[in-house]
């Protein structure tokens, strides 16, 4: 008898955006002559830089001559992009990453996910509440989350993200093993200060722990006082990985591509309390079930380091936080209480009723899509998601349509 991975019957209800989907094609089929504005899921919608669509081209035609096509690539990323990551994104901010602790994949997505594998079926996991739902999710898929009680797992530590303390989250009162932060965040939009991380840095260090950090929206940050990297924090190294993303970056939704940071100096425990190398295991685990980011890709990616790449990148996350501002200000005008969006784009708002119950209002009066906060945990019932990565058009028209439903 072939038996399932029973973890997997733990998991609750469907997956948020298959429920968003589910309800938009729902509405669809009542009215099929309704324009819909969706501003729920984080997908990009500004066309690819043309730095990198010219390096896809160049990189394209390459694989069509016999004396430059390229078969399987290096599991850990061509070295060419891995150098230019290391120099622009991390020694140029003065921090210390090097080439060689750079794993290129096809998405932080897939990183946050797989890099639980690493870790004991045992090990204490906390993260934020709300959260992004994948972090979650793969930890109950691995059997450490436990019994589903009252709309929260029982081994899982959750880190309140509310009004009352600005979402940031407090330390843990118990000891933890494995702390999930990302920052700007999503779903919140909020971000942390060096001060603050550095607690989380300190914890970990205190307690053996390892921080997963999720920087995939860090370039839309433009406060000189927010970090754009755990390891601008002392230390960090010692205990954190972190995850970056080119899709909202440069707009890769559609290409797939990424990287993780392993730091050599960072390490994890056997039962005996012998440390063990987690970029070794990392690079095990990715030689071992994949086989790297395609060449073409990799070589789009690497022009978004050159200097017509960040000039183009630059403004396209410009008319996203431009998108951002007009959201805050109008929902702000209509009453609502807004979080996020200025170094973020995403908008927290506070809808004073049942998430569900808002996103069906919204899409009803309005024909407008966002994702419901309560499908992020607890603390994000009363609370909706709006994205700004639409056409600043469509964001005017639906601020309009909000404005007159409500």
């Amino acid at each position: 008898m072939a038996r399932i991975n029973e973890n997997f019957l733990n998991l609750q209800k469907s997956y948020l955006f298959v429920e968003i989907s589910k309800r938009v094609e729902d509405f669809k089929k009542r009215y099929p002559d309704r324009k819909i504005i969706k501003m729920g899921i984080g997908d990009v919608t500004r066309p690819l830089p043309k730095a990198c669509i010219e390096a896809l081209h160049k990189a394209v035609d390459e694989m069509a001559k016999e004396d430059t096509f390229k078969g399987y690539g290096p599991e850990q990323g061509y070295l060419f992009l891995r150098e230019k990551i290391a120099e622009f994104d991390f020694k140029k901010r003065g921090v210390d990453i090097s080439a060689d602790e750079i794993f290129i994949s096809d998405g932080a997505k897939c990183d946050t996910a797989n890099f639980q594998e690493l870790f004991g079926e045992d090990v204490k996991i906390a993260l934020l509440d709300p959260v992004y739902p994948v972090y979650l999710d793969t930890n109950v898929m691995a059997g450490r989350a436990g019994e589903f009680r009252d709309g929260r797992y029982s081994n899982i530590v959750y880190l309140e993200c509310t009004r009352d303390n600005s979402f940031k989250p407090s330390l843990p009162k118990e000891r933890v093993d494995l702390i999930y932060l990302c920052f700007p965040n999503n779903p919140t939009g909020t971000t942390l200060t060096k001060e603050d991380l550095k607690k989380w840095v300190d914890y970990a260090k205190d307690n053996r722990s390892i921080i997963l950090f999720d920087a995939a929206y860090e370039a839309f940050i433009r406060d000189e006082n927010v970090p754009h990297s755990i390891f601008e924090i002392e230390g960090a190294k010692e205990v954190a990985v972190e995850f970056r993303s080119f899709s909202k970056t440069a707009g890769f939704t559609g290409l797939r591509c990424a990287y993780t940071v392993v730091p050599k100096e960072c390490v994890a425990y056997t039962k005996d309390g012998r440390p063990v190398s987690l970029k070794e295991l990392w690079h095990r685990r990715q030689s071992t079930k994949f086989n790297g980011v395609s060449y073409p890709v990799q070589r789009a990616a690497e022009a978004v380091y050159s200097e017509e790449g960040q000039k183009e990148i630059k403004e396209n996350i410009d008319y996203y936080l431009k998108n951002a501002e007009l959201i805050l200000k109008e929902m702000g005008a209509m009453g609502f209480e807004c979080y996020g969006g200025k170094n973020s784009p995403y908008v927290w708002v506070y809808g004073k009723k049942d998430s569900w119950e808002f996103f069906d209002e919204l899409l009803e009066k309005a024909g407008v899509v966002c994702t419901p906060g309560e499908g992020f945990g607890l603390c994000g019932k009363g609370y909706i998601r709006l994205s700004a990565f639409n056409s600043f058009e469509n964001v005017k028209e639906a601020m309009e349509r909000i404005k007159n439903g409500f």
